[in-house]
């Protein structure tokens, strides 16, 4: 009829059937999932933006904003980039809308983080002392800056900072930095002889020159103490109270063929886990925080007493790999990059730095606030449904034409 195919009229055999239900269910999924992320993300954004626009304390333009620290670390089994591309996913679109200020701390292995937040605290300790720069030692980047600033007389801030750690390994590593720091004493421990070096068979000019011309990764510093020296250490007189707050943001990571299941049901619902980690996030921009709890634990037959510290984000654990629990067999002649493991082992809690420490909590108020924000469509469709939007207006602004307004006839007065 009218040069038409004739339409089929009888349904598609079953398995076409099975195909087509199959694809539309699982596309569907895919993206109902990626476009309520989108929103969720889009409506805690939202409700820091406000914050990007408030002007400096005292409207002076000398004056420094607020800073946050970003802490992330390769995760057990996987690389760096996993964690960058988490963070960038998930927690730098809310920062970016609410217009703080952040660095970044990363490690690429067991340790690093450690070893920053320890050598960091090890500073403010320096500072007080009155301890100036080594004249011998080249000043680093950051200490260029600060030298700068106090030569100008440029106030530092002295608000609320915060830190933000990802991951249950970086926030490990993060308890033992603060502990180390404040506990630890502030020259490193003497170093043990080095053993006699073997003479090589190969000479040196039989070599690669790749081999050679390789840069060597720097050594990672050796722990100051041991969480077996934390009952035995002095406070510094000078510690403050409280200690900057800090957000520990879940990461799941999970690998293996077998938790292929595990990892399908995670990737339908990172709605949920968006909606979780922009509550968390927003709390660190609105610098809202709370003490951390001390509590009983309820595993415990004894009715032992438990820091909220020590169960962070522990169900991240049963996701790890073996190898994270097994003892690492030296090999002669190589000398380990980690200087000490920590992910191993369950976090120790001084009762001194817990009782300092706080953590960022979002206000009922705020999160109901938060809770009433209507995102735009526009802001979380996609490519197809936008360029679809925009081809129907514009074709809606050149058939609707527009009123135009009446002539004046009246003649021109000469």
């Amino acid at each position: 009829m009218l040069g038409l195919p004739n339409l089929p009229k009888k349904l598609p055999s079953r398995n076409w059937m099975i195909f087509w239900t199959l694809t539309t269910t699982i596309t569907g999924a895919i993206i109902y999932d990626r476009r309520e992320k989108k929103r969720t993300i889009a409506r805690w954004a939202h409700s820091v933006e406000h914050l990007a626009k408030a002007p400096l304390p005292g409207n002076d333009c000398l004056a420094q904003p607020r800073k946050l620290t970003i802490y992330l670390s390769s995760p057990p089994g996987d690389g760096l980039r996993v964690a960058q591309d988490h963070y960038t996913e998930y927690v730098k679109p809310i920062l970016a809308a609410s217009g703080l200020d952040w660095d970044f701390v990363q490690g690429r292995r067991e340790g690093d983080v450690r070893a920053v937040v320890a050598e960091r605290v090890r500073k403010v300790r320096h500072d007080w002392e009155g301890d100036t720069f080594d004249p011998d030692r080249e000043p680093t980047k950051d200490e260029m800056v600060e030298i700068y600033r106090r030569g100008r007389g440029i106030p530092e801030y002295t608000g609320v900072r915060g830190d933000v750690v990802i991951g249950r390994h970086t926030w490990k590593e993060y308890i033992r930095g603060v502990h180390e720091g404040w506990l630890g004493p502030l020259t490193p421990p003497p170093e043990p002889e080095p053993l006699p070096k073997a003479d090589s068979d190969t000479p040196a000019e039989d070599k690669p020159a790749d081999e050679e011309a390789k840069p060597k990764r720097p050594p990672q510093p050796k722990p100051y103490n041991t969480v077996n020296d934390y009952p035995s250490e002095s406070l510094p007189i000078l510690t403050p109270s409280e200690f900057h707050p800090a957000a520990p943001i879940p990461e799941p990571h999970i690998l293996g063929f077998l938790n292929t299941p595990t990892r399908m049901v995670r990737f339908f619902n990172r709605r949920a886990l968006a909606d979780d980690i922009g509550r968390q996030v927003a709390a660190v921009c609105l610098a809202t925080y709370r003490e951390f709890e001390h509590a009983p634990n309820p595993e415990s037959e004894l009715g032992e007493m438990q820091w909220e510290q020590e169960k962070e984000l522990a169900w991240e654990e049963k996701d790890w790999q073996k190898s994270v629990w097994k003892d690492e067999k030296p090999k002669e002649g190589v000398v380990s990059e980690v200087t000490e493991r920590i992910r191993k082992y369950p976090i120790v809690m001084d009762p001194r730095i817990a009782n300092r420490m706080r953590r960022f909590e979002l206000l009922p108020e705020d999160e109901a606030r938060a809770r009433e924000i209507v995102v735009p469509e526009e802001e979380v469709e996609g490519w197809t449904k936008g360029n679809l939007r925009q081809l129907y207006r514009w074709g809606k602004s050149k058939v609707v034409s527009q009123k135009k307004a009446p002539l004046d006839d009246t003649d021109d007065v000469e």
